[in-house]
């Protein structure tokens, strides 16, 4: 299965509406960042993990919740998202494709070199937008241009073009 990792406070940091939004509550735009990948998880169909930094908070432990079906993690003290992040990658690049959404060219290099593909956050941003609007487009009834293979996760159409090869 593919599975997105997303740096949360560096997607905070590198979209404007958040950054915006966070100057007057930091929690409402960490909340909105997670309800955007709820809503793209239902619609790409891979999995998605948030880590968001806590390693300055004193007495801080690694907390690790659902919401929406979406992972989020939290550091605990004295570590930073990037290492949850690489732990991460290591644990499941082998289980499948591992992308990781960060405009941290270091953090970036790591990922790369652990065998993750890297997916800045303007190209993260992009993705969200389109699928927003076509799961608007999809709660109007319009079927897009009509292709099935369009519309299904890929790995279903793995599947299906296997079982059609025979």
């Amino acid at each position: 299965m593919d599975v997105l990792i997303v740096d949360g406070y560096n997607l905070l940091h590198n979209w404007p509406e958040l950054t915006r939004l966070k100057e007057s509550s930091f929690e409402h735009a960490r909340d909105k960042l997670i309800t955007e990948l709820i809503n793209y998880q239902a619609y790409w169909g891979g999995k998605v993990i948030v880590v968001f930094d806590a390693h300055k908070v004193p007495g801080a432990v690694e907390k690790r919740e659902k919401l929406g079906g979406v992972e989020v993690i939290y550091s605990r003290e004295g570590e930073t998202a990037d290492t949850v992040i690489e732990r991460l990658v290591g644990d499941l690049i082998a289980t499948g494709r591992v992308y990781v959404a960060t405009s941290d060219w270091a953090e970036q290099r790591m990922i790369l070199g652990k065998g993750a593909l890297r997916l800045p956050a303007r190209e993260l941003k992009v993705n969200l937008e389109q699928a927003r609007q076509e799961i608007a487009r999809a709660s109007k009834g319009d079927p897009g241009n009509g292709r099935l293979d369009t519309r299904i996760h890929r790995a279903t159409r793995k599947i299906l073009e296997r079982w059609r090869r025979g």
